[in-house]
């Protein structure tokens, strides 16, 4: 699996290490994902000491991409068609056009985040992610952000946009573009250590 090679924050060692530890979270991908979007959570994950996992619709290798160019790839962890949502206490969807609107439309995808919803476990999602949520007929009554142009589709499918660099609601939170990571980054694992506090 390739480095990260985007740099964020880190944060100092400290209980923060091991708020998620023995967590698995998943990172469900296509190809063509935009990948700081990944890169940039995952690493406050697994500093926050969760365990991630790279889910694709393939086996071997998920291509990573920086806006339309092809970037990094990275090694397929668990093929969406086999994962089993219980195995998972949390999920991030990065964004990425290509990505997104690949993931969307795959029943597969749909059935896997229907059921950590239904679980009520926590969702990470940033930029053209939300799709997937849009497709699986989740975002009816709740409030989200992302990239803008998603904005039209999220209140059709009776959804509340909003443009913040970060929005929370309930079990959700989002983000809208690559900027907004390290604000997403600190709800994300507050939010995943508070719904482990809950359980």
């Amino acid at each position: 699996m390739h480095k990260n090679h985007e740099r964020f924050p880190t944060p100092h060692a400290d209980d923060s290490s091991t708020a998620l530890a023995g967590k698995r979270v998943a990172l469900l991908v296509t190809d063509m994902f935009e990948q700081v979007e990944l890169t940039g959570p995952r690493q406050a994950l697994q500093q926050a000491g969760a365990t991630t996992v790279i889910v694709a619709p393939q086996d071997g290798e998920v291509q990573g991409a920086h806006h339309a160019a092809k970037a990094d790839r990275f090694s397929v962890q668990a093929v969406l068609a086999e994962a089993q949502p219980d195995d998972f206490d949390a999920v991030v969807l990065p964004g990425g056009v290509i990505n997104a609107d690949s993931l969307r439309t795959r029943p597969e995808a749909q059935r896997f985040i229907k059921k950590i919803q239904a679980d009520g476990k926590p969702i990470a999602v940033i930029c053209h992610g939300a799709w997937l949520l849009v497709s699986a007929g989740l975002v009816k009554g709740r409030t989200l952000t992302s990239w803008p142009s998603l904005a039209d589709d999220i209140r059709n499918a009776g959804g509340e946009w909003v443009d913040r660099e970060v929005a929370r609601d309930g079990n959700w939170v989002s983000s809208r573009k690559p900027d907004d990571i390290p604000a997403f980054n600190r709800e994300m694992v507050a939010l995943f250590t508070a719904d482990e506090s809950a359980r």
